[in-house]
């Protein structure tokens, strides 16, 4: 088996524990810390916004980490950050001590979330590009699937503190030798192996690879980088917003044991997308793919905009969650097909970190739409709109690439 399969497997497993007890354990942990401390709520979830805001600005240093040194280091340095964070989690004293948690797992979130893993991957991959990227974060649906429900069932058991510590030695146990042993060849150039696991070529007289600070500067400065960051920037906001609310816009309308199983049933049609995509992202246009995905999620939700019901809502809900799946996973594909290989993990470090900052505002954005429009049905109708512009601003960035090729075809 070609190697790089071995380096998705870890970035597999990476996104299981970083996902689990990192985004989807984010609404554990600001349960318990409330029992725990009687902290208000809007303390203990400002810390949340400190790890995703952690977690964006990271982002471009990570990317060039990576670049630069490859990722065994910097993913052993990541697991260990995390896994500080969620073991400090339980074992609070004071105000000051949250922050500095969740600012220790927002660091480690950043080496293993989505511009961590796909700068891993990205080296090793041509053909099958968006296939790896797209399994490897499928990991994210089983860390909701397992890990969560697990960190809960250790909570109930043996108590807030010991679980958390527990769960933090597991991540270092299992991440720990998979990065240092499987991640100790940076690219298959190492194995004597061209990308896919072809033989290597000979390289052509005269030819150079193009310096990773050059294509970097090259990709700052256009629009097809723009357009992608702006519009999954727009299309993530709103996909944050609608998982954080998704159970309070189901509870009064089918009660909170139904609602729990439609956020569940939701998460399991986010790993459907997900295997979907694996199957044929690679022979598709990946940001006309991305177009359509975002349309389906506009019109999903401006249905329920316009028919607020129960019988609308079910088919929105696992709608939405099977576009939501593909579309967390899409953006490094999109800019890994555009931009290359080289200089990857730096060029979508700064598109992540745009997509990563405007998401983390998203149920701040929902929470005030609530407010000002008295419910869920109009805030979801300007949701579709936020969708929408996402749709057209890719399309603005594709076309503008469309235009230049054209030109610098002619003689």
């Amino acid at each position: 088996m070609f190697y790089g399969w071995r380096v998705v497997g870890v970035c597999f497993a990476a996104a299981v524990f970083t996902w689990g007890l990192g985004v989807f354990g984010g609404s554990v942990y600001l349960s318990e810390i409330r029992a725990a401390h009687g902290w208000p709520t809007a303390l203990v979830s400002s810390a949340l916004t400190v790890f995703y805001l952690t977690n964006a600005l990271a982002l471009p240093a990570v990317g060039a980490a990576i670049d630069r040194h490859g990722s065994r280091l910097v993913m052993t340095c990541g697991v260990l950050l995390l896994a500080v964070g969620v073991a400090g989690i339980g074992q609070l004293q004071a105000v000051w001590q949250l922050y500095a948690a969740f600012f220790c797992m927002g660091l480690g979130y950043a080496t293993m979330s989505v511009t961590g893993l796909s700068a891993t991957i990205a080296p090793w991959f041509e053909r099958h590009q968006g296939r790896s990227i797209a399994l490897a974060l499928t990991g994210a649906s089983f860390g909701a699937m397992l890990v969560v429900p697990a960190l809960v069932f250790a909570i109930a058991a043996f108590g807030f503190g010991p679980a958390t510590l527990a769960a933090a030695a597991v991540l270092v146990a299992v991440m720990t030798p998979l990065a240092l042993v499987v991640l100790r060849y940076r690219r298959p150039a190492d194995l004597c192996l061209s990308r896919d696991g072809e033989p290597m070529a000979e390289p052509m007289a005269g030819s150079a690879p193009a310096r990773p600070a050059d294509a970097r500067r090259d990709a700052v400065r256009s629009l097809r980088l723009w357009s992608i960051a702006i519009g999954f920037a727009l299309g993530l906001l709103v996909q944050v917003g609608f998982l954080t609310h998704h159970y309070a816009l189901a509870v009064p309308m089918l009660g909170a044991e139904a609602a729990g199983l439609l956020v569940g049933a939701t998460g399991a049609a986010g790993l459907a997308g997900r295997l979907v995509l694996a199957r044929v992202i690679d022979s598709a246009d990946p940001r006309r793919y991305t177009m359509g995905v975002l349309a389906v999620q506009a019109l999903a939700l401006g249905g329920f905009a316009l028919w607020p019901s129960v019988a609308v809502l079910v088919p929105v809900s696992l709608i939405y969650g099977f576009c939501l799946g593909q579309i967390t996973t899409l953006s490094p594909i999109v800019v890994r097909r555009e931009f290359g290989a080289e200089a990857f993990g730096s060029i979508y470090g700064v598109a992540g970190t745009a997509i990563q900052f405007c998401s983390a505002f998203g149920p701040v954005f929902y929470g005030l739409l609530v407010g000002w429009l008295g419910g869920y049905a109009g805030v979801l109708g300007v949701a579709a709109g936020f969708e929408l512009a996402a749709l057209v601003v890719l399309g603005i960035g594709r076309a503008g690439a469309h235009r230049r090729m054209q030109l610098a075809d002619r003689p």
